[in-house]
């Protein structure tokens, strides 16, 4: 499945900001923060994640029912249900 252009930007824009907000999170362990300020900073970065995969899938979902590329089969209902389960 590819990402349709238009949602590449914010796709990646959405990793930019978790990759930096995991960053924060090595940093504030490292320098032994409080408990509940690294689960908060990280509880960010997984809702960043979340976001971006459901971009991604949402923005792929056009390919992964008809168009394929170089003839695979187009995804079944059960093959997406199990693709959005992953990112849940």
């Amino acid at each position: 499945m590819q990402v349709e252009e238009q949602a590449v930007r914010p796709v990646l824009n959405r990793l930019r900001r978790a990759q930096g907000q995991l960053a924060a999170v090595i940093a504030m362990i490292e320098a032994g923060r409080d408990c509940k300020d690294v689960v908060t900073q990280l509880a960010a970065v997984s809702r960043a994640l979340d976001r971006a995969g459901f971009k991604i899938v949402a923005s792929g979902m056009r390919q992964c029912l008809g168009e394929t590329a170089a003839g695979d089969p187009p995804m079944s209902e059960e093959e997406l249900e199990r693709l959005f389960l992953t990112l849940a």
